[in-house]
């Protein structure tokens, strides 16, 4: 049957070729990925991943917090809530004993999480089944201890942060127990001396929606904390590195903000490395985590996977990689004293 259209399919009998190796091709053998023999450890594993994308950004980050510790910068972990409760506080705090975290920032339900996890060995409720009857967010002694925990940090001229922490080391005083706050962020970092920064959005949180709240309070340590993590951000120059991990909106915004303040002021902040690592890349995180702050200099990474896998690869990977390393510092440091 003839066709009906005026348009005839294009002849491509006169299309050029040419050789394939004159080709620039941009995946090779060399970059290819290695069989697994199933002795590996972590560092073989790393190393027989495939040189191309994510793999290479994985070793990249690795390599900049390696760096970061050995220059004495920064290692600042942004959080939200989910990597507290898919239960990677002990990895955390691990690395914060290891010297892989220098500072750390929260949202909102990041503290609440840690809070209760420290107070109750539990955390998340099923909110589906709360919010039929207004029940959703309403526990008493989350609630109240938390705001107590506020209300004391701006009495004392503290941030939140630091005020969860204390509170949550300091219980027995109040006659409270806190028997799994060995397993608590904020309570190893405040034991540990590591800052950490809280930033809560007025209404974003369960603690927010009862009696004891107070908004101005709230406000107060959360400020303060910003200008805290202002601090922090400005140290990044010259080899720091800001993670980014499980914070869609509120971390990337501060972030952002907090790098305009510290080179508004007159600091370099250079040359330092971003990551985000989520489920997806949101728009927030990739722009005000990684491209905005970077461009022009310093590097960003994104990985995307489950922070219940990736965030214990990249720590078994970084432990794996001191523990190599003492050997041969070892060895120097033998020979120099011959």
């Amino acid at each position: 049957m003839d066709s009906q259209y005026s348009t005839k399919p294009l002849n491509l009998s006169g299309v050029s070729t040419y050789p394939l190796r004159e080709r620039k091709s941009k995946v090779h053998t060399g970059m290819f990925g290695k069989p697994m023999d199933g002795s590996e450890n972590v560092l073989g594993f790393i190393s027989k991943l495939p040189h191309i994308l994510a793999g290479n950004d994985l070793r990249a980050l690795i390599r900049a917090i390696l760096y970061a510790r050995s220059a004495n910068k920064p290692i600042i972990w942004g959080m939200g809530g989910h990597v507290i409760k898919v239960g990677l506080g002990p990895v955390i705090n691990d690395l914060m004993q290891a010297g892989l975290i220098t500072g750390i920032a929260m949202n909102g339900s990041a503290a609440i999480h840690d809070f209760e996890v420290a107070l109750a060995g539990a955390t998340s409720e099923e909110i589906e089944e709360q919010i039929r009857g207004g029940r959703f967010g309403m526990a008493r002694e989350t609630a109240e201890y938390m705001n107590e925990a506020v209300d004391t940090a701006a009495a004392g001229e503290i941030g939140m942060g630091e005020g969860l922490g204390h509170f949550i080391s300091r219980s027995t005083d109040r006659k409270i127990e806190f028997p799994y706050q060995s397993m608590s962020v904020l309570a190893v970092a405040y034991s540990r001396k590591i800052p950490v920064t809280v930033h809560v959005a007025l209404g974003t949180d369960i603690i927010h929606a009862h009696p004891q709240a107070s908004g101005q309070n709230l406000g107060k340590v959360s400020y303060h904390d910003f200008r805290l993590f202002c601090s922090m951000a400005r140290d990044l120059d010259g080899g720091g590195v800001f993670l980014n991990i499980g914070s869609a909106v509120v971390l990337p915004e501060v972030f952002l903000k907090a790098v305009s303040v510290a080179r508004n002021l007159g600091n370099r902040l250079e040359e330092f490395t971003t990551a985000n690592l989520d489920f997806i890349q949101h728009y927030r995180p990739t722009q005000n985590v990684l491209k905005r702050p970077t461009q022009n200099s310093g590097q960003a990474i994104a990985l995307t996977g489950h922070h219940e896998i990736m965030v214990p690869l990249l720590a078994a990977a970084l432990k794996a990689s001191i523990e190599a390393d003492r050997p041969r510092v070892s060895r120097l440091n033998r020979s120099t004293k011959q």
